[in-house]
């Protein structure tokens, strides 16, 4: 591409729209690809540049010299993954093979690259003469432990090796995940009148919309989990809910180009071969010996301890629901299928709880100014609309700023829509910094709810909301120099803390007596439903927390064993060692594992939602002993040890600081009603 050539593609130019958010009205998928080629290409050459100087190596031509680099690719990268997962199409699916092929050649050639690796080892070697501040201190390290855990200190043979796994790993992952989104956007089932007729109306409309996002004019159930899960919960015919239930699990389990479980297997192996070429003893070892866990004996005994109590619940649970089940004359097993509708129908005899009587009081809109009441309560932020470019028209912008000072900009995504992957996530097209220049953070939360009359959530749907939003805290409210530590660079099991923490606050009292009110009379919620949810908090945890942990047994052990030659008879095996109760299913089988097989973010990780669980019960309890969830002093300690050091210094470190202790397992226990 020629110079000229260049200077036209919106991707690598200087961004003049309000904070240098992308351009998206002018990005075109064909853009993307010379982009990519073009910000590689420039990176290394400035790469070079660090290697060519003829000075000693220092943390200021050698560690700061590196994050100057690649500010263009960056740019590009995080441009095309924000729409690759929450608005793909045919072109962006098949670049994003492309992507993360030639990326994982492009980080090869920097890791691999012996000059750089010998200038950085050059400076932790001389780091005492250096006068490094903390922080720097920190970086370096950092910088040399992802240098040394990506192979750069390998030679001959294993460095080929090694290299040759990291590419394929790449290609499987994503291959994975677009088997995954495939199956969801190709199955659906078209509803008559009559199998709606037991439906409550927030489901039928959403069903309804989803036939029109398909072009069908009809009620259809697609594989959306905002869809599947009251489908559950509320269809009365058994055998539908067996159609869906068996949908739902079959994801990434066909045969031919889209079967997931080989291409899990495959990635097993090659975890365990490259984990073993940097001399761990498991790809779980290699894993856990950076996170706090430290190591898999750790997450097996927190993981055991929770299990040992939670399937106690369940099984209670599932006596409780059968006996409901026996009454409608059916004289079968409780099945998976059934769990959800039966624990919907003993909710309503216990708490007197319907979802289609609760579900008007929690509207979209009125949640999402919930969340910014609290940021503001806990720490003096303010939330403007901003009107920007963006990459859907559902997409929704906001300045945020503090005492005038704008220091973020936030994007909510909430809608559900074919070209949108499952799930919500968070993610910061711009992370904050201040080295080289100082950079506020874009940070764009990504959600699948219903796009339905008033935009109503469940009660879960608006845990997302708060749960994600927590997330965009830890990047909003992140104060570092440099972006390697910024926001959520933190580890994997520190990492879910903050979002778990922000879903406390969504049963604060005060909280829902403001924002929870009928969308048609402008009712506050009734002091009687106000009890009932939260009495109902620790409602059918046992089902929650054995799906769970089931998932996350599974993901532990095959990472931390000798790969089995059939992974899915060794799912199995697992799950029969651990008893688990045949009328609960797994949260995440095996070929729709996204977690751990569409990348290498929760691979031997499933685990950390818990582990953070551990510490976001005990931080709640901070502001429940200042008496006040709103406590200024608990929120300062909160924002400025936690929130604002993303990861400055390790986590336990951390965490000390805001709590003056390490946190105790029995505050989530507790929490979730799990107590003998």
């Amino acid at each position: 591409m020629r110079k000229t050539d260049k200077s036209l593609n919106p991707l690598l130019r200087s961004w003049e729209t309000p904070h240098k958010i992308a351009p998206f009205s002018i990005i075109n998928d064909e853009h993307f690809e010379p982009a990519l080629e073009i910000a590689c290409s420039e990176t290394l050459i400035e790469i070079e540049q660090i290697t060519e100087n003829n000075h000693a190596p220092t943390f200021e031509n050698t560690i700061e010299a590196l994050f100057k680099t690649g500010q263009l690719l960056d740019q590009v990268i995080s441009t095309f993954y924000t729409i690759a997962g929450a608005h793909t199409n045919e072109k962006r699916d098949q670049l994003l093979l492309v992507f993360s092929t030639k990326l994982s050649d492009h980080n090869t050639k920097i890791y691999s690259n012996t000059e750089l690796f010998e200038r950085i080892d050059s400076v932790v070697e001389t780091k005492k003469l250096q006068n490094l501040n903390n922080e720097q201190a920190r970086v370096l390290m950092l910088v040399h432990r992802n240098f040394i855990r990506s192979g750069a200190a390998l030679k001959g043979e294993n460095r080929e090796k090694f290299q040759t796994i990291t590419r394929k790993l790449a290609e499987i992952g994503t291959k994975f995940s677009q088997n995954l989104l495939s199956d969801e956007r190709d199955w659906f089932m078209k509803l008559d009148n009559k199998k709606l007729e037991t439906l409550p109306s927030f489901l039928v409309q959403a069903l309804n919309q989803a036939g029109k996002d398909r072009g069908i004019n009809q009620a259809v159930l697609t594989l959306s989990r905002s869809l599947i899960t009251p489908f559950l919960q509320f269809c009365s015919d058994r055998a539908l809910r067996e159609l869906a239930y068996v949908a739902w699990t079959k994801r990434g389990a066909h045969e031919g180009d889209r079967n997931n479980v080989k291409l899990a297997h495959e990635t097993l192996k090659l975890r365990a071969q490259m984990a073993k070429i940097l001399g761990y003893a498991s790809y779980s070892h290699y894993k856990l010996d950076t996170e706090m866990a430290s190591s898999p004996e750790n997450v097996d005994k927190l993981l055991t301890t929770v299990w040992d109590l939670a399937r106690k619940v369940a099984i209670k649970d599932e006596a409780i629901l059968s006996s409901l089940m026996r009454q409608d004359g059916i004289g079968d097993t409780l099945r998976a299928w059934d769990w959800r509708f039966y624990a919907e129908r003993r909710r309503l005899r216990d708490y007197d709880l319907n979802e289609e009587t609760v579900k008007p009081f929690f509207q979209l809109d009125n949640l999402i100014n919930a969340t910014f009441k609290c940021a503001s309560e806990l720490f003096d932020l303010e939330f403007s609309p901003l009107d920007a470019p963006l990459y859907h028209d559902d997409c929704r912008a906001w300045t945020v700023s503090r005492k005038g000072e704008n220091i973020a900009v936030f994007i909510g995504d909430y809608f559900s829509r074919p070209s949108k992957r499952s799930g919500a996530w968070c993610n910061a097209m711009r992370s904050q910094a201040k080295f080289p220049t100082k950079q506020i953070p874009i940070v764009v939360n990504v959600c699948n709810f219903s796009k339905v009359d008033n935009f109503l959530l469940s009660f879960e749907d608006a845990k997302t909301l708060f749960h994600e939003f927590g997330h965009a805290l830890h990047q909003i409210l992140s104060d570092v120099t440099y972006n390697i530590i910024s926001g959520t660079s933190v580890a994997r099991d520190f990492v879910e803390l903050p979002s778990q923490l922000f879903e406390h606050w969504l049963e604060v009292p005060d909280i829902l007596e403001e924002f929870a009110t009928h969308c048609e009379t402008g009712e506050t919620l009734p002091p009687k439903m106000l009890s009932s949810i939260l009495a109902a908090s620790t409602f059918d945890m046992g089902f929650q927390t054995t799906e769970y942990l089931a998932s996350a047994f599974v993901d532990l052990y095959l990472h931390r064993e000798e790969t089995p030659d059939d992974i899915m008879e060794r799912q199995d095996q697992i799950l029969q060692k651990l008893k688990v109760p045949r009328s609960i299913g797994m949260r995440h089988a095996i070929p729709h594992f996204a977690h751990i097989f569409s990348g290498s973010g929760y691979a031997s990780g499933y685990y950390s939602y818990m582990w953070s669980e551990v510490m976001d019960c005990d931080a709640f309890a901070a502001f429940m002993e200042a008496k006040n969830p709103f406590d200024r002093e608990v929120a300062q300690s909160l924002e400025k040890n936690i929130l604002a050091a993303g990861g400055s210094e390790e986590p336990a470190i951390l965490y000390t600081k805001f709590r003056g202790r390490l946190p105790d397992p029995s505050a989530m226990i507790k929490a979730r009603g799990l107590e003998e």
